[in-house]
């Protein structure tokens, strides 16, 4: 058998206590109290879904005591009773008391009933709803946890097939099969990116940040060379320009993340017929922010699509390259530090991505715990 409905109604009246009482004790689990603190006592021991308040009260108004249990009883449906004056104390309940709905003084037993089935109701519908939200919520949960640990050990068979490739291209092959093997060192490049990026997006979202001193001339360095080879391939020429007089202080793994994927991206859209082809990171810092813009001379990006490259899956169908979840991640990763990064392109002339960020004045002091997998 199904527990009954359990109802509230406060208001220091008796004879008011009495009707309502009468009214629905049959079909609900009635109680009633002519103070709060009973009132308080009763919600504290019982299981109530409707609780319905008296404005007007000796101690306490209606208002009051649903700003009072808020916090503590939230998915409580909450109804007002108030006289046709009292609009003021009504819009008071909307307001800090979140009701919803009142009633006026002196109610009318049908009317009340309806109000209480419409109660129930909404109930009922906000109680499934936040369970479908915990269901979706550990469903997403499990599906980012799935596509992480497939990114993850997808890498390694990507890696082999990589290397394969070089070795073969390395023991030399005749025109054609250089050809296919260029082509297939692409698509495993390709992959590798994608599970990358996929990783990376997981570890964004479920990783602290760890605050510490950024070096920026090593870590720009330590980009540059992990793309060297890639550059090498389209004669790209990799310039920086650091500008600072202060200690910056943020996540190291995600401002390297971010500078991965703008550089990447560089490279990616860079015009091969363009002599020098460069990529450009700057630096200026001061004790108020750091400003840090990585720029290129590549085939740039049209007007039309330039308000789209921070979406996910953004595609330039001008050069479809990259698995369009690059952008997004960076973009993501510098929201979780507090930034702004925006992009700036004149097609055919190449691109700039800015990105701004307040300095933090004092250390911070608090210890931080990786995702379960760790950083990559």
């Amino acid at each position: 058998m199904n527990e009954r409905i359990g109802i509230l109604y406060l208001d220091d009246e008796e004879q008011n206590l009495l009707s309502f009482q009468a009214l629905f004790r049959r079909d609900y689990d009635v109680h009633t109290a002519t103070n709060a603190p009973d009132a308080v006592q009763i919600l504290n021991s019982k299981n109530i879904q409707i609780i319905f308040s008296d404005q007007k009260m000796p101690d306490v108004s209606g208002v009051e005591f649903f700003e009072m249990i808020l916090h503590d009883y939230p998915d409580a449906v909450r109804i007002l009773i108030t006289g046709y004056a009292d609009i003021e104390a009504v819009i008071d309940a909307i307001n800090k008391g979140q009701v919803y709905r009142y009633v006026t003084k002196p109610w009318d037993a049908n009317d009340l009933k309806i109000c209480v089935e419409n109660a129930l109701e909404k109930f009922r519908r906000d109680k499934e709803l936040i369970e479908k939200n915990k269901q979706l919520g550990e469903a997403n949960a499990e599906l980012e946890k799935f596509v992480y640990s497939a990114s993850h050990d997808l890498r390694a068979p990507v890696a082999s097939i990589m290397g394969v490739v070089k070795v073969a291209k390395m023991e030399g092959t005749d025109e054609k099969s250089a050809a296919y093997f260029d082509m297939i060192e692409k698509s495993a490049n390709r992959l590798n990116e994608f599970a990358t990026n996929i990783i990376h997006y997981y570890q964004n979202n479920h990783s602290e940040e760890l605050i510490e001193e950024v070096n920026f001339e090593s870590l720009i360095d330590e980009v540059f060379d992990k793309y060297q080879h890639l550059a090498e391939n389209v004669n790209i020429t990799f310039r920086k320009d650091i500008a600072a007089n202060s200690v910056y202080r943020s996540d190291t793994y995600r401002i390297r993340m971010i500078l991965n994927n703008l550089v990447s991206n560089a490279i990616k859209f860079a015009d091969n017929k363009k002599q020098p082809c460069f990529v450009d990171v700057s630096v200026v810092q001061n004790k108020e922010k750091a400003v840090v813009r990585v720029s290129d001379n590549g085939v740039g990006i049209s007007p039309q699509i330039l308000p789209t490259v921070f979406e996910m899956f953004f595609s330039n169908t001008d050069k479809n390259v990259g698995s369009g979840v690059g952008l997004y991640i960076a973009r993501q990763a510098v929201k979780r530090l507090g930034g702004v990064i925006s992009a700036s392109s004149e097609q055919g002339k190449g691109s700039r991505f800015t990105l701004k960020y307040r300095i933090r004045h004092e250390p911070d002091q608090r210890q931080y715990h990786l995702s379960p997998r760790g950083r990559q």
